[in-house]
């Protein structure tokens, strides 16, 4: 048997990086570093009582999570401001994905619990993960892998492109 290489190197920064938690939670440690990181940590947004990152494992190119900024880990805990906040913006990321990339549908959801398949379960997030016919193939089910076709940091600088002009409201 042939062992295939995918390469990835976006990753290399994250596996390489110093991975000291002030929180012991990734994602609240990129909401209270300072923004001049907000590149470095793929932060898109910052809103009243969410803020949005790229997925640095994302499912699909574009693959966006939108986060309360309380660390909570069910949508009951979460604040009706934050739940509404939460909607407008997978609203609104799904109309710029839509624009930038063209796909033809998107997936939206909350993984809430391990068993639920949520990689971290202590700090809710919301994901929205464009879709095309036809990018779900044999690769995650018989190579363990994910084929995309563009990396993080490009997608990273389309987005906020578009959104320097088109700004969530």
């Amino acid at each position: 048997m042939t062992i295939e290489r995918l390469y990835t190197p976006w990753r290399m920064k994250h596996v390489t990086s110093e991975k000291k938690s002030k929180t012991n939670c990734i994602f609240c440690d990129y909401q209270h570093a300072d923004t001049v990181h907000d590149e470095d940590n793929l932060v898109l947004h910052r809103g009243e009582h969410t803020f949005t990152v790229m997925n640095l494992y994302p499912y699909n190119c574009g693959h966006v999570m939108i986060l309360p900024y309380d660390h909570v880990a069910t949508l009951s805990d979460t604040s009706v401001a934050a739940q509404c906040e939460i909607m407008k913006l997978a609203t609104y990321y799904t109309e710029l994905l839509g624009d930038l990339m063209h796909p033809d549908g998107f997936n939206l959801g909350v993984n809430m619990g391990k068993a639920a398949g949520a990689g971290i379960d202590t700090h809710l997030h919301f994901h929205v993960v464009p879709r095309w016919n036809g990018d779900s193939n044999f690769m995650p089910v018989l190579g363990n892998a994910r084929i995309l076709p563009e990396e993080l940091d490009a997608t990273y600088d389309k987005i906020v492109a578009i959104m320097r002009y088109n700004p969530p409201r």
